[in-house]
């Protein structure tokens, strides 16, 4: 049967199921993902060739005076806590990632230079570590539960890859207690990281 030969009001109808098929798709994607993509915002850095999406209510942090290779920082208005970051070091350009080591080689070298670099004060233990390839490009989603001090626990999120001679490192930080809420977000984030 042709569409030419429906009725307007059967059109109208189909019409009307389909918008509304449409919109509780969206609403149950939406509620079952946790996450909708209207939550979150877009960054860009066109000069170092990367860009991820955040949450609405998070705000750029001065970088200034921070660490060598911090370039830039977003942390949430409400759970100050909460952050992410953008981390990049030299690397000689015709290295990539799988040639510094698989995903748990490199989440295991992150893990060693946080525990040795801070004298005792934070200990990394790696979770999980995982490698995704997009479109021939490698990153390594590394998880951390991490030990600050002697009972402050935190969970971290990042997001690792090379790009133009650098390794870049986007990371996502939020109290360990937080994590089950907050999960399901940075999975979110984390995998909107890329670089082109």
């Amino acid at each position: 049967m042709s569409s030419s030969s429906l009725s307007p009001m059967l059109k109208k109808s189909l019409s009307t199921a389909v918008v509304l098929v449409i919109l509780l798709l969206s609403f149950t994607l939406t509620a079952c993902g946790g996450v909708g993509i209207a939550s979150l915002q877009r960054y860009s850095d066109t000069k170092d060739g990367y860009e991820f999406l955040y949450p609405n209510g998070w705000i750029g942090v001065d970088v200034k005076g921070a660490s060598p290779g911090v370039d830039v920082v977003f942390r949430d208005l409400i759970e100050r806590d909460e952050n992410l970051s953008v981390i990049i070091s030299e690397i000689p350009s015709d290295k990539t990632l799988t040639d510094l080591g698989t995903a748990t080689d490199v989440g295991y070298r992150f893990m060693k230079t946080v525990n040795d670099a801070s004298q005792g004060d934070r200990r990394a233990e790696l979770i999980n570590a995982e490698a995704r390839d997009e479109e021939g490009q490698v990153y390594y989603t590394l998880e951390y539960r991490v030990l600050v001090g002697d009972n402050v626990e935190r969970h971290d999120l990042a997001s690792v890859t090379t790009n133009r001679g650098k390794l870049i490192t986007f990371d996502l930080s939020t109290a360990e207690d937080r994590w089950d809420t907050v999960k399901s977000l940075f999975d979110t984030v984390a995998s909107s990281f890329h670089v082109y």
